[in-house]
C-alpha cells in the first residue's frame, strides 16, 4: 500500500531574461498578488517592470522593496535594513535588465505583506508600484507530492533480481537551495528538477535497485530534509516474489525424491 502525503518547500526562482527591454511607453510592473511559502524556508518574489524610454544615457538604478514604510530589501549594498529584515532578503533582480525579483530567507508568520516595489532612477524619474503589491501566504507545513515504483507500482509483486526503478517528488519554491533526498534502499540515485510557474518547482529523485533476498526491506522509504532543516518522509509497501530455480537440483535427486512421495 502507499502512504501519500504532499508537500511544498522553498528554493531560489531563476528564468530566461524576457526578449524585450525594461523601456517602454510607461511605468508597468509583471508580480504576483499572492504567493505560498512555507515557515522557515525561503521563497522567491518574481519580478519584471518596465520604464517609459529616454534619450539620457542611464547608469545607474535604485530599487527597494516596502512593506507600509519599512524597506524590507534593497539593491544598495552598504543599505542597513531593519533588525526584521537584515539578512533575511536579497534583492536578486538586475533593475538594468527589468527583472526586480526579491528572495526572502527563513520566512515568518509576520511576512505576510504586502509587498510592493519602489524604483529610483536618479538621471531620470522615480516610480511607485503601490497598486501592484505582492503578499505572501504562509503555511505552517510542508507539502509531499508522492512516492511511488515506476510501473511496478501496479502489480505490487517484484522478482528477486529484478530492476526496481523507484521515485519520490516533492514541490518547492526555492530552485536554488531544493531540498536533499535519502532512501532507506542502497541503489543509483538521481535527481533533477522542473520549473511547474514562476513560483513553483518539482524536485524528484529516482531510485534504481535490485531487490535481494538477504537485506531487501519491502518497505521502501523517501526521506527529505528541507533547507531550513526540517525534514519529512514518505513510503511505500510492496511484496517480493521468490523463484526456485530447480535446474540447481541433479536429476538423480528430484527422481528420488519424487520415488519416495
Amino acid at each position: 500500500s502507499t502512504m501519500e502525503k504532499k508537500f511544498f518547500l522553498c528554493v531560489l526562482l531563476f528564468w530566461a531574461v524576457p526578449d524585450v527591454q525594461p523601456a517602454s511607453d510607461v511605468w508597468a510592473i509583471d508580480v504576483p498578488s499572492t504567493i505560498p511559502a512555507v515557515q522557515g524556508e525561503c521563497v522567491l518574489i518574481p519580478c519584471w517592470y518596465t520604464y517609459p524610454t529616454t534619450k539620457i544615457v542611464l547608469n545607474r538604478w535604485m530599487g527597494f522593496w516596502k512593506r507600509g514604510n519599512t524597506i524590507v530589501s534593497t539593491n544598495l549594498k552598504k543599505w542597513k535594513l531593519a533588525k526584521e529584515f537584515n539578512k533575511r532578503t536579497e534583492f536578486v533582480g538586475a533593475l538594468q535588465v527589468g527583472n526586480c525579483s526579491m528572495l526572502l530567507h527563513s520566512v515568518r508568520t509576520t511576512d505576510v505583506g504586502p509587498f510592493y516595489l519602489q524604483v529610483r532612477i536618479p538621471q531620470f524619474k522615480s516610480f511607485t508600484f503601490t497598486e501592484n503589491k505582492v503578499s505572501i501566504d504562509v503555511i505552517r507545513e510542508h507539502f509531499w507530492k508522492y512516492v511511488g515504483l515506476f510501473e511496478d507500482l501496479k502489480i505490487k509483486g517484484l522478482y528477486i533480481l529484478d530492476t526496481v526503478r523507484a521515485y519520490c517528488s516533492v514541490l518547492h519554491s526555492c530552485p536554488s537551495a531544493p531540498p536533499r533526498f535519502s532512501w532507506s534502499q542502497a541503489g543509483v540515485t538521481a535527481t533533477w528538477s522542473k520549473q511547474i510557474n514562476l513560483w513553483m518547482w518539482k524536485t524528484e529523485s529516482v531510485l534504481e535497485f535490485v531487490p535481494d533476498s538477504l537485506d531487501f526491506n519491502p518497505v521502501l522509504n523517501c526521506s527529505v530534509v528541507y533547507r531550513g532543516g526540517k525534514t519529512a518522509k514518505s513510503s511505500v509497501a510492496f511484496w517480493v516474489v521468490y523463484l526456485i530455480d530447480f535446474s540447481c537440483f541433479s536429476p538423480h535427486v528430484e527422481n528420488k525424491s519424487l520415488h519416495h512421495e
